[in-house]
């Protein structure tokens, strides 16, 4: 059984996680902001600390790793309640994300390849791969949000595969040493034939054409890039060459059931920070929540706030469900898409109702409320749309496929 209250273990990793937070990135957070594509140097000592404690706690065997690069289902192999990455991981980024989200992206070795490296690439390719920085190259030009329409192919040609498409909305695609390609082996066999592929930075062939000029999260770099009879190992091809009609692309999307609740972690952190901002704004102006008042005689702006709150709280704990489900070994595909799309909206509603509630003064640059309406706004859309993900919740509520379900 789940318990609601934070691990004991973890309670320090929170806590210099909020450090961070609020002693790294709060300070420059307005700075990348402006300087867009401008890469934050202030990141690289606090990857390299992260990368030491992770590297610390899988040698001595204890304490517990965190990262995009620890995700995975666990087996379900051991006795009661456990608190592994996927639970680490969204603890940690909840707070790291009440500080920025944008420079929450940009961690060095913390991209989204690195999670479909450790959710399904084997123990060779771990040894090769586990160390690098890893974007992930999904989406395409038309393709939208149907992770199966994509036209990417990568032909076999004897010890290797020729990879040829574009790829757009690629987070960290410039910066990363590496990008995990979603291709074809075979158009004709549908979406079971669609593979991931590790191709390394300065491979021929793959060129990235444009950096994306956004909304928000300025302070991470968002790439187009393309592939023109791109020559990469076979081996480099993530789990496993077969292609299984009846599986589907199982395999591939089973990195989407770790990554959407860290996304949802990431919108929890944002509304988080809203809120308390908007608070204190609030608390300047001698408006106050008591929570001891009946609601219909407490100031219009705090039953808003009210309404938020439980928004929030909702938000956080399908999170955590779905985190849980993942480090305990259970199925949690419907989970990780409702709480996605939970979190996704929640943070979107929140921190453009806090900028509402506070008029110019929540509008204005010289809070940071604008910035984090305009970087919630991502978090409803990547890693699937708010209506794929009530598409997945829907088809595993009915039991219905994708083909009986569009």
């Amino acid at each position: 059984m789940i318990h609601l209250e934070t691990p004991k273990k973890l309670r320090p990793l929170i806590h210099q996680a909020r450090q961070v937070a609020e002693n790294v990135f709060r300070p420059i957070s307005r700075k990348y902001d402006r300087a867009e594509h401008a890469y934050p140097v202030e990141l690289d000592m606090l990857a390299a600390i992260m990368d030491g404690m992770n590297h610390a706690a899988a040698e001595s065997g204890q304490g517990q790793s965190a990262g995009a690069g620890q995700l995975k289902q666990q087996r379900r192999n051991h006795e009661g309640v456990h608190n592994g990455a996927n639970m680490t991981t969204v603890l940690g980024l909840q707070e790291l994300c009440w500080g920025d989200v944008g420079l929450a992206l940009t961690l060095p070795r913390q991209g989204l390849g690195n999670a479909a490296i450790a959710a399904v690439a084997n123990d060779e390719q771990l040894q090769r791969f586990g160390h690098c920085w890893a974007a992930m190259a999904i989406t395409e030009p038309g393709a939208g949000s149907d992770s199966a329409a994509i036209r990417t192919t990568a032909q076999r040609d004897g010890d290797d595969y020729i990879i040829n498409g574009e790829k757009i909305y690629v987070t960290s695609g410039e910066r990363a040493d590496a990008v995990v390609v979603w291709a074809s082996v075979d158009r004709s066999l549908g979406r079971a034939a669609i593979k991931s592929f590790v191709v390394e930075k300065g491979t021929p062939g793959m060129d990235v054409v444009r950096l994306e000029k956004k909304l928000g999260i300025k302070a991470s770099d968002t790439a187009a890039i393309t592939f023109t009879d791109c020559r990469v190992p076979a081996s480099n091809l993530l789990g496993s060459a077969e292609v299984n009609v009846d599986q589907g692309f199982a395999g591939v999307m089973q990195t989407f059931d770790n990554t959407r609740p860290v996304v949802a972690a990431m919108a929890v952190g944002v509304a988080r920070a809203a809120l308390d901002r908007c608070r204190e704004i609030l608390a300047n102006y001698g408006i106050q929540a008591d929570y001891k008042q009946p609601l219909k005689t407490s100031h219009s702006v705090v039953t808003q706030l009210y309404r938020y709150e439980a928004d929030w709280e909702a938000a956080r704990l399908l999170t955590l469900k779905a985190a849980w489900m993942a480090d305990n070994g259970q199925p949690n595909s419907k989970e990780a898409s409702m709480a996605k799309a939970k979190a996704g909206r929640a943070a979107n509603a929140i921190t453009l109702g806090c900028v509402e509630l506070l008029g110019s003064v929540g509008y204005s640059e010289d809070e940071l409320l604008e910035k984090w309406a305009r970087d919630s706004k991502i978090l409803d859309i990547f890693e699937g749309t708010q209506q794929i993900q009530q598409l997945i919740v829907a088809r595993r509520l009915l039991g219905k496929t994708s083909a009986e379900l569009k």
